[in-house]
């Protein structure tokens, strides 16, 4: 008889380094992770952002929702994952509050472009280091404070120009960073739930938020906009859907195994990683203010993955 599928990461997967690699290796790993979740993010940013004028903005946000939900399925049933529904209590936190950071980003990726979205909904480290004390009982450390005020810093210098024309999206998109502190907390406490089954979770309450908003919020039916996508188009769908994949996998993995408040900043990475690929793929035209706001916004990345060891301080 074969043994019962495993219901927790600890049980399901071998140690990712030998013994002999130390607490050192184990604290980089949810930094690395982050790393490689920014990445994809930002590949999905592009896609989303290329379809902004030709695509209704809800198809796009659904693509990113409904296309994640089927290939987590997939991998969870092939792993012999058990997938969960009611409980944890904060898996729901976490599906919600995603959820609706989710729309309003999608909403934003739509009217700004991709770098300057992301630069918003990265000020979520700052709701993370003021909410880490009532819900983790720990109070912010001074790096991760002087961490914090010099990527938020960043935010401000790069995204000034939007707040001043009374951008919608930019608005949307700070509403996001708000939800996105609530899902960090949830991910936090799900450190026994495997990876594949949060994301199944998620993207299966995001599709139903996403579906909803065809009827909530003025705009073409969801089947005339589905009948009018063509090739190019459709690829672009993809592309959201297996770069948020990706990412959300390492998203989950890094937040359930390493500090919140640590972890967020390095998620800060994605604002560099979204503004090359904004001048390589649409010719955006970068100035000396914004290269400060990079350079602000990167330098706790920096930090904080150079001193992987001092996972404590």
């Amino acid at each position: 008889m074969n043994d019962p599928a495993p219901t927790t990461l600890a049980e399901s997967q071998p140690s990712p380094l030998p013994a002999v690699e130390g607490e050192v290796g184990r604290s980089a790993l949810p930094y690395l992770w982050m790393l490689l979740g920014s990445v994809s993010f930002s590949l999905m940013g592009e896609c989303a952002h290329g379809l902004g004028k030709e695509v209704d903005w809800r198809l796009t946000a659904l693509a990113r929702a409904a296309l994640p939900l089927v290939f987590g399925l997939l991998f969870a049933l092939a792993g012999g994952v058990r997938l969960v529904f009611l409980r944890p209590r904060a898996l729901w936190m976490r599906s919600v509050s995603g959820s609706v950071g989710l729309v309003c980003t999608f909403y934003a990726l739509t009217r700004m472009p991709p770098s300057d979205v992301f630069t918003v909904t990265n000020m979520f480290p700052v709701w993370v280091a003021l909410l880490s004390w009532p819900f983790l009982g720990e109070r912010p450390s001074g790096r991760v404070w002087a961490a914090v005020a010099v990527g938020v810093a960043g935010v401000v210098v790069i995204q000034q120009p939007h707040v001043a024309e009374g951008n919608v999206g930019a608005l949307l998109a700070v509403v996001a960073s708000i939800s996105t502190s609530f899902s960090v907390f949830g991910l936090h406490r799900l450190q026994d739930v495997h990876p594949l089954a949060i994301v199944v979770h998620f993207s299966a309450v995001a599709t139903v938020c996403t579906l909803a908003a065809f009827w909530v919020v003025p705009g073409e039916p969801a089947l005339e906009a589905c009948r009018a996508l063509e090739g190019r188009q459709l690829w672009l769908l993809l592309g959201v859907g297996v770069c948020a994949t990706v990412g959300q996998v390492f998203l989950t993995r890094a937040f359930a195994a390493g500090a919140p408040a640590k972890v967020s900043v390095v998620n800060m990475s994605q604002v560099a990683f979204t503004l090359v690929m904004d001048v390589y793929l649409f010719g955006r035209t970068v100035n000396a203010l914004t290269l400060v706001g990079v350079a602000l916004v990167l330098s706790p990345t920096a930090w904080l993955v150079t001193t992987w060891g001092s996972q404590d301080g």
